[in-house]
């Protein structure tokens, strides 16, 4: 609560005496500590939600999973356009340079020269990258299949790829990420692979929902308003 909620609270309390004066204050103090939904959600990410809409539309179609992508964005770069990573990662999608020059060169017409540390170029990237690995992968539903999607963006598409293999071989339903192949790691360092692993939680179960209440349409595993 803000200095000036505190003020209200006790201006307030000043018409009242006893028993209701506590309750009055007691009430507001309640009401003004909710936050919003979206109050966790970086208010850079408003400059940028329409270029990620249409850029969602563009490759998706209309019913795009814009609040995922929104809530991969808010996991990489918290909505910063210069961010850099310590192992050299850039921009809102934190593409690392080799990935950048490789996919713009996989999308001439599209991405032209790679540009990090253009909002536009990143997002652009980041949702034809994640559209790309889509189309690679299979899954018994759509949330399976973008948490597999996540897992590849982050950690490289060959490693799911084996990941789903091994998990196979064990008797796991190769089909299924959550409590499946998740739990099935095909040669990663200890690090790398918990990494990889609370990449997906954290974007669908944690950060996705937050968006959706936010408007900004639905997810892969949660529903909202469509946009």
């Amino acid at each position: 609560m803000t200095r000036a909620d505190q003020s209200r609270i006790q201006w307030l309390a000043l018409g009242f005496t006893g028993i209701p004066a506590l309750v009055l204050a007691l009430s507001i103090a309640l009401l003004a500590s909710c936050h919003p939904a979206y109050a966790e959600i970086p208010r850079a990410s408003q400059i940028y939600k329409r270029t990620l809409i249409r850029a969602a539309h563009a490759h998706w179609g209309l019913d795009a999973p814009i609040a995922t992508m929104a809530a991969q964005i808010h996991q990489e770069s918290r909505w910063k356009v210069d961010a850099r990573s310590p192992v050299g990662a850039e921009g809102l999608a934190q593409f690392m340079p080799a990935t950048s020059d490789w996919f713009a060169q996989l999308y001439p017409q599209t991405l032209g020269e790679r540009q990090p540390y253009s909002a536009g170029w990143s997002l652009q990237a980041l949702v034809l990258y994640d559209h790309w690995l889509y189309r690679r992968l299979s899954a018994s539903d759509n949330c399976e299949r973008w948490a597999m999607v996540l897992a590849s963006y982050n950690g490289g598409l060959g490693w799911v790829l084996r990941d789903k293999r091994e998990a196979s071989a064990g008797g796991a339903d190769k089909l299924r990420w959550f409590n499946a192949v998740e739990h099935y790691n095909a040669g990663r360092s200890r690090a790398a692979f918990r990494e990889n692993r609370d990449y997906p939680r954290k974007i669908l179960l944690r950060w996705e929902p937050l968006y959706v209440r936010a408007y900004w349409g639905s997810g892969a595993c949660t529903r909202g308003v469509p946009l």
